[in-house]
């Protein structure tokens, strides 16, 4: 095991705050890697031109974001821009997000850019009435257990995936599966396939124990095992396994150093 993941496992969760390390991956022969950009695609892929022959549903979030920003920088395409904002800051941040200052200086965009991002989202929200909400910002086993009041008395042990952007915000929260009273299945695909669907970066996963015993189990702890490793592999760091009883709650990971 590595020395890393040692101090993961072995920190106090009341005292650990969660941290995101670098992720990406890139492939290069010692040159500057080459960025892809909207000329390189076919014409049928780039947004623009797939947004009039298809229609708008065709599109993903990224390349939709890449129509309301039109160009990018010198420094970075428009394409890389909008997957960097979706990656960094999370769909539902950037949906709930009304000051442009603020996106420009997080991401470290142009505040016209950020504007053009506000604006349309603005639009939308006058259009079809989504209401604003506050992004939860989680950093600490204790504040997912306050976020998590709900969990504690359920009679039956639920798997609740927590999803977040670069920033703790989170950006997506559901309950993955429902067990028995006293057993659950969890599957790495359900898990992680939520945190590819919002462009998460950390996912934080919780479950309850009925029986209201605040410790790991031996299944517990292989699991959690199972998931850091497979989101390693797809660069999407599973910060904490929080267990909720309605007294308290354990964090899986520190039931290693014991």
């Amino acid at each position: 095991m590595s020395t890393q993941l040692q101090n993961f496992l072995t920190q106090t969760p009341l005292v650990r705050l969660y941290n995101l390390p670098e992720a990406n991956l890139f492939l290069s022969d010692g040159e500057k890697p080459y960025v892809l950009k909207i000329r390189d695609l076919p014409e049928d892929e780039k947004p623009r031109e797939k947004l009039v022959k298809y229609g708008s549903t065709v599109l993903s979030v990224g390349e939709l974001l890449a129509v309301i920003l039109n160009v990018g920088t010198k420094k970075e395409g428009v394409l890389a821009m909008s997957g960097r904002l979706l990656k960094e800051y999370g769909e539902s941040a950037i949906i709930n997000q009304t000051d442009p200052k603020k996106i420009a200086q997080a991401l470290n965009i142009p505040l016209t850019k950020a504007c053009q991002i506000v604006a349309s989202l603005e639009l939308g929200r006058r259009f079809f009435k989504v209401p604003i909400g506050k992004p939860q910002f989680l950093r600490t086993a204790k504040q997912v257990y306050e976020y998590l009041k709900d969990m504690r008395e359920l009679p039956k042990e639920h798997l609740r995936g927590i999803y977040l952007n670069s920033h703790f915000h989170v950006i997506h929260d559901e309950v993955i599966s429902i067990g028995s009273l006293t057993a659950n299945v969890v599957h790495p695909r359900e898990v992680f396939k939520p945190a590819l669907d919002y462009s998460a970066s950390a996912l934080i996963l919780a479950h309850n124990h009925p029986s209201g015993i605040a410790k790991a189990s031996t299944e517990d702890m292989a699991i959690t095992m199972q998931l850091i490793k497979a989101g390693k592999i797809l660069g999407i760091h599973l910060l904490d396994h929080i267990i909720v009883t309605k007294k308290g709650f354990a964090s899986v990971p520190a039931e290693y150093s014991n």
